[in-house]
């Protein structure tokens, strides 16, 4: 049995810690985590996300918080908090292009070092990076990202731990699930072992850690 107390969850994660998030302007985001995330008052943490969507949504509830001290992210979502915060310096904001930021998640769970893009060859984004040639072009060596924990939204769990996703809400969720040192779960769903077909599962319960009870 993975299953565990919402509160009990939370208190896992301290101040300081590095957290990916699933989700996509708070689609796929797991809200209950958020909820007791910003109600345990945590601080300084580094939240990998594709963004930050919207005030009193998803991440956003983080934002408003005070929780997040950095944010790495593809962008920063309709949340103009993020925007004030940003510029005020109370908030660091890494951006990395989307097709970037997933990549480098991906590489952290399959174990590489990193990365070979093209994108951003060129532009500001290569500043202070790595550059290599490949067969006469040119490439940025984009380093793998891993966090402490994750915190994913499924649909359906069993009690082992097995996931499936429903339609966009997979979104960053199954990346995010290799990448992390602990994956906590929010299923909208729990259901018995042997519910879910083996050909439907796409999160295997070996990489769970946690599945939040109901």
């Amino acid at each position: 049995m993975k299953t565990i107390a919402l509160e009990q969850a939370v208190a896992m994660i301290p101040d300081g810690a590095s957290v990916m998030i699933g989700g996509f302007m708070g689609i796929g985001t797991p809200e209950r985590l958020m909820d007791e995330v910003a109600r345990q008052g945590k601080r300084g943490l580094t939240v990998i996300a594709n963004d930050t969507a919207t005030p009193g949504c998803g991440i956003g509830k983080l934002v408003t918080s005070g929780t997040v001290r950095k944010a790495i992210v593809s962008h920063i979502g309709l949340n103009p908090e993020t925007q004030k915060k940003m510029i005020a310096g109370e908030m660091e904001v890494e951006l990395v292009p989307q097709g970037t930021l997933i990549e480098r998640i991906r590489a952290g769970g399959f174990g590489l070092g990193g990365i070979l893009t093209p994108t951003g060859v060129g532009t500001m984004v290569e500043q202070g990076k790595t550059k290599l040639e490949v067969d006469g072009k040119q490439y940025l060596l984009e380093t793998a990202l891993h966090a402490d924990f994750a915190l994913v939204e499924a649909f359906l769990s069993d009690y082992y731990g097995n996931l499936v996703y429903a339609l966009t809400a997979r979104n960053f969720n199954p990346v995010i699930a290799m990448a992390a040192t602990t994956v906590i779960v929010d299923a909208a769903h729990i259901v018995p072992v042997g519910m879910i077909s083996p050909d439907h599962v796409v999160t295997p319960a070996v990489l769970v850690d946690f599945v939040v009870a109901h």
